[in-house]
């Protein structure tokens, strides 16, 4: 727990000092901006939480660099507060992650967004800020296969945006329905991705390459197998470096850390902070405040479980958790949306392959001049 509660008031440190250097930054002349030209070779940039690296993501990973053999491939890996897109903690620190992916074969690993503490949407608009701020020349994702999703891959390797809306899939550029119902997870990132990166006005024309998923993985039961310390039951979905590095972070009991949340701070959060504080919090309303103090007032909360049950359903089936990990944080909704204007000012580099791989990707970030990122630095 020690190591958990360092993580969180770390990241809430560094979460500050990346929002106020945003701020300068972003008052910065364009003149400002390193303006470097290089023939550097094209940038892969892979989104992936690698919770952690199987099989799945190191197919993924071979595929794209067998199709651009001569690509420098940067992974992007979720970073500060270490909470997922759907609330819940990862069972590698990001450090960790980033370390299995340059041991399978990346080149460099650069912080992602905090996506724990944000909507789907707003995340999205991070990682594809992100991929336009790396000067990105291929997007791999994974996708799985059915019936009418190859029609949908094909608008997007045209460049059009293509907007979920209720049950129902639609090409921004034609206003076609090009399918009738919902998307699962993995399908709907890809649609996802492609709406925001059509609204910052991102050329992703052929830049995507489509990865059919392999059978045989299950995130599920290597969670568990983790959680229970059996890691020889999902052997055969892991990557050896996986496998090595996981069981190495258990050992110094640094992993798995799925399970844990800073539980002091999210009570603490419910039942001290005030309705006004509460409705400044990303995610809340007047409906949820409004809940949580009346509640505490009937009875102070003592467990997360009854704070879970004070929390009504919201717009997904991640609602609860994300809400648990902004009382987790404390991260105010205005806050939140001036960090992702001006995202990514900076770039952190969590690990690299060697330092003339480093170099490179430096130049090729800067190549030209780049107006959206104005440091890079290593962690």
């Amino acid at each position: 727990m020690d190591f958990i509660k360092d993580i969180q008031e770390n990241d809430r440190k560094t979460f500050f000092k990346d929002f106020e250097n945003s701020k300068k930054y972003s008052e910065c002349s364009e003149e400002e901006v390193p303006n470097k030209s290089s023939n550097s070779r094209p940038l892969i940039a892979d989104f992936t939480e690698y919770s952690p690296l199987h099989n799945g993501h190191f197919h993924c990973m071979k595929t794209a660099k067998e199709k651009i053999p001569d690509g420098l491939f940067v992974a992007v890996v979720p970073g500060l507060f270490e909470r997922s897109g759907r609330g819940l903690p990862y069972i590698l620190h990001r450090k960790t992650r980033a370390e299995i992916a340059i041991a399978v074969g990346a080149d460099i690993v650069v912080e992602g967004p905090p996506m724990g503490i944000m909507g789907s949407g707003q995340y999205s608009l991070c990682l594809t800020k992100m991929f336009q701020a790396l000067n990105t020349d291929f997007i791999p994702r994974g996708y799985r296969p059915f019936d009418g999703y190859e029609k949908i891959l094909e608008r997007i390797s045209l460049g059009h945006g293509v907007a979920p809306k209720p049950y129902k899939i639609v090409d921004m550029d034609t206003k076609e329905v090009i399918y009738n119902g919902k998307l699962e997870e993995d399908n709907y990132v890809i649609v996802s991705f492609s709406k925001s990166l059509k609204k910052i006005g991102f050329d992703f024309k052929d830049k995507f390459i489509f990865v059919p998923r392999i059978e045989g993985v299950s995130g599920t039961l290597i969670r568990k197998a983790c959680s229970e310390n059996n890691l020889e039951s999902v052997k055969s979905m892991l990557p050896s470096e996986t496998l090595r590095i996981l069981e190495r972070e258990i050992n110094e009991d640094r992993a798995p850390l799925h399970d844990l949340r800073v539980e002091d701070y999210i009570i603490d959060s419910a039942n001290n902070l005030s309705f006004e504080d509460l409705l400044k919090l990303n995610f809340f309303n007047e409906k949820l405040a409004k809940e949580l103090v009346e509640k505490r007032e009937e009875k102070p909360f003592e467990s997360i479980a009854e704070i879970e049950n004070s929390i009504f359903y919201g717009f997904s089936s991640h609602f609860k958790n994300r809400v648990l990990s902004i009382l987790e944080t404390k991260i105010n909704a205005d806050m939140i949306s001036e960090y992702i204007n001006n995202y990514p000012s900076t770039v952190r580099v969590l690990n690299y392959k060697n330092e003339a791989v480093l170099e490179e990707f430096k130049d090729k970030v800067f190549e030209n001049g780049n107006k959206f990122v104005k440091n890079i630095v290593t962690d």
